[in-house]
């Protein structure tokens, strides 16, 4: 992880959801192999509700690099979504 986006990462910590997805948008423009900033975009998105968005984003992240941590987000975010209470269906 390079300085400038460790930098730009500490200073995400407190922002809104929509500022940090518009720098982030930014700083992948700007450098298009950061998986990084893919796998924090799409914890972003995760957290404001955009499902799909923040899916996209790890994908990306993860062809970039097929060792991103994106790849545990990813996974824990199709287990969140296959997840149903049997119980519910099957009294």
């Amino acid at each position: 992880m390079n300085s400038d986006f460790q930098t730009l990462k500490d200073s995400l910590k407190l922002a809104s959801w929509e500022e940090a997805v518009a720098r982030l948008s930014d700083y992948i423009a700007a450098h298009p192999d950061a998986e990084e900033a893919y796998t924090l975009r799409g914890m972003k998105y995760w957290g404001a509700g955009k499902r799909s968005l923040a899916i996209n984003d790890y994908l990306s992240a993860i062809r970039i690099n097929p060792d991103s941590s994106a790849r545990l987000a990813l996974q824990a975010a199709t287990e969140i979504l296959d997840y149903r209470n049997k119980d519910l269906y099957n009294p």
